[in-house]
């Protein structure tokens, strides 16, 4: 399988893209993310929704170095190896290090383009704006390209329970450290029938900066806002037991009977957890790949013009949609500073926007982009020069 023959191939990328940023590889904050105008046949009119074509492959192959979010790994990891097996020759390496140093990297000129769960800050932070930096080191603006959707399961290992619903306000609470036990009345009342042991509930989440975290309290503040009091951020301000990025805290689950904790779909998959149905007022809803496109596709677009930041409705109560989502968005320059890179950029993110891609990254615990988010990255893709 792809997948598997990838995880070798990640590896030797993480090593590929620290060795290249210790020496400097285009080191110049601006030689991110593209080039000047003189792009390939790749790049030219209008966007396809088929995977990548030999006519789409930029001539003379080429690398890109790609930093961020761990919670698209296994999706970018998918696009990686089926890009690479129609360009002979292209080489993308992928460091999942988690959506804050991706960005770091990103405004550090260290890489060709970021991934983060979150698109770039407009309002100060520690006395910088994302953006404005950002934008400072492309000599462009930065543009926000939402490329991975990527559910949010609500995770658990609970033996004897294969079915559980909670609810925005368990959640928090859960979460906030008031609900400690799993048989406490708040979760019993969802679970009519549902035998529930009395064991602590133990909690898990993300010691590293995460766009995880931040969507994933955003989600609570937002469906569950006396509950979750905290403003929204990359790092957790909750209870529990902190491990280090998606990988770590899905496996902290796995092997800790009555354990929980917020991670990717395809996380929660990979380590056979549970994974809850949520009740945001309408229902339980399951987590599938339609519950989660309907979600997506009422968000809205708050970016100007190419730049497709998205305002989710976390608080949905839409009968069906499952609220607890992050977008992973591609981070790249609107233009860049040498035609190469530019091309080889446009071709892989074509390659990763394209229908025939998303509905592929389905099988690795992901929802596709619905098609009216899909064309406006399309032709964002084709405007980056």
């Amino acid at each position: 399988m792809k997948i598997q023959r990838l995880g070798l191939l990640a590896s030797v990328a993480l090593v590929g893209s620290l060795a290249l940023t210790a020496c400097g590889s285009n080191n110049n904050a601006g030689s991110s993310a593209g080039g000047s105008g003189s792009a390939s046949s790749s790049a030219s009119g209008s966007a396809s929704s088929s995977a990548t074509t030999s006519s789409d492959c930029p001539t003379g192959g080429g690398t890109l170095n790609a930093e961020g979010s761990s919670a698209q790994k296994n999706a970018i990891e998918e696009a990686i190896s089926s890009f690479q097996d129609q360009c002979q020759g292209t080489t993308v390496n992928y460091n999942p290090t988690g959506s804050g140093a991706g960005i770091k990297q990103f405004i550090g000129g260290q890489v060709d383009f970021a991934g983060s769960d979150s698109a770039l800050k407009t309002v100060p932070v520690a006395g910088k704006v994302e953006a404005t930096e950002a934008a400072k080191a492309c000599g462009s603006p930065a543009w926000d390209l939402p490329m991975v959707t990527g559910p949010i399961a609500v995770s658990y290992n609970l033996k004897g329970v294969s079915k559980l619903v909670l609810g925005p306000e368990v959640i928090a609470n859960i979460f906030n450290g008031k609900v400690t036990t799993w048989n406490d009345p708040s979760i019993a009342k969802l679970n009519p029938g549902v035998t529930l042991p009395s064991e602590p509930i133990k909690v898990f989440f993300r010691s590293d900066e995460s766009g995880t975290t931040e969507n994933f309290t955003k989600y609570m503040h937002a469906a569950a806002p006396m509950a979750w009091t905290a403003a929204p951020g990359k790092k957790w301000t909750g209870k529990g037991q902190g491990k280090a990025q998606t990988a770590g805290v899905a496996a902290a689950v796995k092997a800790t009977e009555g354990g929980i904790t917020y991670a990717e779909w395809s996380y929660a998959k990979d380590n056979n957890l549970g994974i809850a149905q949520i009740d945001n007022g309408a229902g339980p809803v399951t987590l599938t790949g339609d519950s989660v496109s309907k979600a997506v596709a009422a968000a809205k677009v708050v970016g100007m013009g190419n730049d497709l930041s998205l305002k989710l409705n976390y608080a949905t109560k839409e009968p069906g949609a499952y609220p607890i989502l992050l977008v992973t968005y591609e981070i790249v320059c609107s233009k860049g500073k040498d035609a190469a890179k530019t091309a080889l950029t446009k071709a892989f993110l074509k390659h990763f926007a394209s229908a025939d891609t998303q509905k592929s990254l389905e099988q690795v615990g992901y929802a596709p982009l619905p098609d009216s988010i899909r064309t406006k990255v399309d032709a964002a893709i084709a405007a980056l020069s």
